[in-house]
């Protein structure tokens, strides 16, 4: 580049904030990467920076992800104190108080030193402070929810924010009309690579010895840590399963003691793996069938690529009922079979699947996926909404 060019190289700090778990990180990033596209043809000097929770999983995610160019996603990853709020009386709330101010008088001073053109929110508790030390130092906010019903994050952070993006347009029946003015309907961020799937990499992944393939490839997922519900009625049902389907299970990483053994009657049919991620994409492309818990990032991933769902969302004490209510509108919009509660026994999901046998019956739910997906990538439209606080305006420096 020559000196010319750097001179008038337009520099800008976008923060992204979220995490807690990967389904507040991976959308993140989806945008971070479109964000950096049109940052690169517009000729602005990019810095971005991830602010997140200084224990767990986040920083090892976001360091570790890289973009379609090969390179990270973001410049840096800034670690913050991070407190629950929890709907249920605990003393860990009262502790987390201090945690939460903790993270607000931090994300204060970072944001102060940074000066971002705007504050990108995904999601989670750990996305609170930096919201609210925005909303001080009277930073633009915008704030995405994955889920058809908003969380408590969600809900806080609407209050800090100039623009609340939803995935869905029914959720604004649960926000109330006075967030009406700044809401958007995007849809959910997807990773630019579940666009440029290879289904003969999935293949290879899979590594299923066949000349020709005689059954429909069933993807069984559960999250990257697994679920012991869908597990059992997969190992229960092996055998009936594997007569119909090439099954491919993502088991999850903590349940690899708990594997039985298998038989050498389906090896042939069945393959485990404790964790898929960078294949993912690609399996799921190959594959005929899903059946999965019911997360707003698998449900849009799978929707992306239009594949048939059965779905057994996550349901009692222990969870706010996302699960079941994203789960009930793919259902609503023709796209999954779901079972729940009671419903999902060995019976419920032999109905299900035998179902998914007829390709005529798959190509309805696959056309449905089809019809709720929007017109622009929403990682791409996010992202033009983001760039609109500083492509065309003064904010860069």
């Amino acid at each position: 580049m020559k000196k010319a060019d750097i001179k008038n190289t337009k520099k800008v700090t976008v923060a992204f904030a979220g995490g807690g778990t990967g389904g507040h990180i991976y959308p993140g990033l989806a945008i971070a990467d479109e964000l950096k596209d049109l940052c690169k043809a517009s000729g602005i000097d990019l810095n971005l920076v991830w602010i997140g929770n200084n224990k767990g999983m986040d920083k090892t995610i976001v360091e570790n992800n890289l973009g379609p160019d090969g390179l990270p996603s973001v410049n840096r990853f800034i670690g913050i104190p991070s407190g629950k709020l929890r709907r249920y009386f605990s003393f860990r709330n009262f502790l987390d108080l201090f945690k939460i101010a903790a993270g607000c008088i931090v994300s204060y001073f970072k944001l102060l030193k940074l000066k971002p053109a705007v504050v990108f929110s995904k999601g989670g508790f750990v996305s609170v402070p930096p919201c609210f030390a925005a909303k001080l130092l009277k930073i633009p906010v915008c704030t995405h929810e994955c889920d058809f019903t908003p969380g408590l994050a969600t809900r806080i952070n609407s209050r800090f924010a100039t623009k609340l993006l939803l995935s869905y347009e029914e959720t604004k029946e649960y926000l109330g009309k006075a967030l009406e003015p700044k809401t958007v309907v995007t849809g959910n961020p997807v990773r630019p690579v579940f666009y440029n799937t290879d289904d003969s990499i999935g293949k290879d992944f899979a590594g299923f010895n066949y000349s020709r393939k005689k059954k429909p490839v069933l993807l069984v997922m559960g999250g990257s840590l697994g679920a012991k519900q869908i597990n059992d009625m997969v190992f229960e049902n092996l055998e009936w399963l594997c007569q119909r389907f090439y099954v491919i299970h993502q088991t999850g990483i903590k349940n690899q003691e708990a594997m039985p053994v298998i038989p050498n009657s389906v090896s042939d049919s069945y393959k485990p793996f404790p964790f898929i991620y960078e294949q993912m994409p690609h399996v799921i492309s190959y594959a005929d069938v899903v059946l999965s818990r019911a997360g707003a990032n698998s449900l849009w991933e799978c929707a992306v690529l239009k594949k048939p769902m059965v779905l057994i969302p996550l349901c009692g004490s222990g969870t706010r009922g996302d699960q079941l209510d994203n789960a009930e509108f793919f259902e609503k919009k023709g796209a999954a079979v779901v079972l729940k509660r009671e419903y999902a026994n060995a019976n419920s999901l032999k109905n299900a699947l035998m179902t998914m046998l007829d390709s005529k019956k798959r190509k309805l739910f696959s056309d449905a996926c089809g019809k709720m997906l929007p017109k622009t990538r929403s990682a791409r439209f996010i992202a033009e909404l983001l760039s609109e606080n500083f492509i065309n305006g003064n904010l860069c420096q």
